[in-house]
């Protein structure tokens, strides 16, 4: 939650933490960090985690989340090629940022858009790719996906529209990308925002139905 406030400087880690160490405490909540849950006994009603520690419960909650969608592409494994989805992710944009200058993000919706505003503020030059003929698809139409784009090329952004990613270019590091068609652009850190995919494998591990 709010990772495009640490990557655009108007907040920092400490400032989008929603609760602090003593909160849980002063709350009588007990919380295990560091601890992944890899099994819920239904039956006996229990949680187990990796490293052993057990939990009983009445009532269980699962708030795992999603995961971001990486692109299978040739090179996705390249070093520079990040999501953007934790305080991590924020981390390497800001520390890239101060040796290179050329960022491709794949992914023209919300959180792209998001992403590629941030990139813009730590002095990158900054490309978005898009599969679609005009931006947040889902959300926009037409005419005011087209009026975004213009106040957004206006603030340095450059759109690549109704491309289809090919592959990612470079040995260990990326430099480019490639496309369908053919073309090219440089890039020092490519960014995908292409989606995300419900966290729900502990749940279908324990026999819970998930939709």
């Amino acid at each position: 939650m709010l990772l495009s406030s640490v990557l655009a400087g108007d907040a920092n880690i400490n400032d989008i933490v929603i609760n602090d160490w003593s909160w849980y405490e002063e709350n009588g909540i007990t919380l295990y960090t560091g601890e992944t849950v890899t099994k819920i006994d239904t039956t006996r009603k229990v949680v187990s985690t990796g490293s052993g520690l057990t939990a009983s419960y009445d009532e269980l909650i699962l708030a795992t989340g999603s995961l971001p969608f990486m692109l299978p592409l040739p090179g996705a494994d390249k070093e520079g090629v990040i999501a953007f989805r934790d305080i991590k992710d924020c981390e390497t944009m800001i520390e890239t940022a101060k040796s290179y200058k050329k960022a491709v993000v794949i992914g023209g919706g919300l959180l792209g858009l998001e992403a590629a505003r941030g990139l813009l503020n730590l002095n990158m030059e900054v490309s978005v790719v898009h599969i679609f003929k005009h931006l947040m698809e889902r959300q926009l139409d037409e005419t005011a996906a087209r009026m975004l784009q213009q106040e957004l090329e206006r603030q340095g952004m450059k759109f690549l529209l109704e491309k289809n990613t090919d592959s990612l270019l470079g040995r260990k590091r990326v430099t480019g990308v490639r496309f369908k068609d053919g073309s090219e652009v440089e890039a020092d850190l490519v960014v995908m925002a292409v989606g995300i995919r419900p966290n729900v494998q502990l749940a279908k591990d324990s026999g819970i139905e998930v939709n």
